[in-house]
């Protein structure tokens, strides 16, 4: 299934970033005389409203929408990373300050955290990476801090704090290379979890403002025709359900490798 999931990826971002070469309809164009118009061979997944072609919309807006997942799950992952580790290797005041932090954080529901912070500025793909990092780093640090409680105890580590190695290479050193699958795991669960965010924002009317475009605009700009014309919604939501679901398996194929490594 995972080998299913990431060529399933694969297809998704080599139809996003280079479909526009092979697929000559412009997503900007309006046609009048095709509003609405169901999936035909000259629209292959119909129009919209405006008369603008759906298949060219998905795949313009899809480059929105993944590079928002990918930067944003890059981002808040690091942190986790940055902050778990600091608070499990240093422990005491940090990781005490470090459980106020989260704490704090966690008090909001993570999407009205985001709707609150969304509510004040301008969005735009870069403010939308930044804000959904914000408010997506806490899971990934809290099992990170977990983590290297537990590589803290270990012998070896303690006898190399006794010798006055450099901390910042036994970070890098011993650290990085246990606590690197946590990471990648947390990663590719981020990338679902913030191309869900991001839609959910953008059906709400918060998100990526016209004429930029992203997976989660061209479906909110169907549910008031859904009715009468599926395919403006159904595609883009499908869309956001292959990426959701590929990266899932792919996390849980990457967990049980992780698992299996413990084991041994």
């Amino acid at each position: 299934m995972h080998k299913f999931s990431i060529f399933i990826l694969l297809f998704v971002f080599i139809f996003s970033f280079f479909g526009l070469y092979f697929y000559s309809l412009d997503p900007y164009t309006l046609d009048s005389s095709a509003i609405l118009v169901p999936p035909s061979y000259e629209h292959l997944l119909g129009t919209d409203r405006l008369g603008r072609d759906i298949l060219a919309r998905l795949i313009e807006g899809g480059k929105i929408s993944l590079v928002i997942g990918v930067g944003s799950a890059f981002i808040a992952s690091l942190i986790g990373l940055l902050l778990g580790t600091t608070a499990g290797y240093f422990r005491g005041k940090i990781d005490k300050g470090f459980v106020v932090l989260v704490d704090l954080f966690l008090t909001f529901p993570t999407f009205f955290l985001l709707l609150a912070l969304v509510s004040y500025v301008n969005a735009s793909s870069l403010v939308l990476i930044v804000i959904i990092s914000i408010t997506g780093w806490m899971t990934t640090a809290r099992l990170i801090r977990s983590e290297s409680f537990q590589i803290t105890s270990k012998p070896y580590i303690k006898i190399l704090n006794i010798a006055k190695v450099s901390k910042l290479k036994i970070l890098f050193k011993y650290y990085a290379p246990l606590l690197a699958p946590i990471y990648f795991v947390s990663f590719t669960f981020g990338v679902g979890g913030a191309i869900l965010a991001e839609s959910g924002l953008s059906f709400l009317g918060l998100g990526i403002v016209a004429p930029q475009m992203s997976w989660g605009t061209i479906l909110s700009s169907g549910k008031d025709v859904v009715e009468i014309a599926w395919w403006v919604s159904f595609f883009p939501g499908l869309m956001i359900f292959l990426v959701t679901f590929s990266l899932i398996n792919i996390s849980n194929y990457l967990q049980q490798l992780t698992n299996k490594k413990e084991i041994r």
